[in-house]
């Protein structure tokens, strides 16, 4: 026998079950100085009223302008049928679709629904 042939013991591997793993140690560290990044926009920090967050972002806390069972017209855009245009009562509020807010709407003529954009719609009077 030869020293290539002698399969020398080795410890087994443990598996992903009986693995035991080591908590990381944690340093205790002094505080680390702030970057010149990081200084500049702390120093540029202001308080923000409510009312301005408001004025800021008025898509992200406006709300549906329509409500159900109201009565609203109708205009279809041009890449579908221009006969669709009329009186509808709006059945179901729906999700934003980027800018505006969409609405399930049902003209009484007709036998299924359609979903309209807020900006397709008007207030009937």
């Amino acid at each position: 026998m030869n020293k290539r042939s002698v399969k020398k013991a080795r410890p087994a591997k443990a598996s992903a079950r009986t693995a035991v793993r080591k908590a990381p140690v944690r340093k205790a560290s002094a505080r680390q100085p702030v970057r010149k990044s990081e200084a500049s926009s702390i120093v540029n920090m202001t308080t923000v009223t409510v009312a301005e967050v408001v004025a800021r972002t008025p898509s992200a806390l406006r709300s549906h302008k329509y409500r159900v069972g109201q009565t609203v017209f109708y205009t279809s855009s041009p890449i579908s049928r221009p006969g669709a245009s009329g009186s509808y009562q709006v059945v179901r509020l729906l999700p934003s679709d980027g800018d505006d807010y969409q609405y399930r709407i049902k003209n009484p003529g007709e036998a299924f629904e359609r979903v309209a954009k807020e900006s397709q719609l008007e207030v009937e009077h």
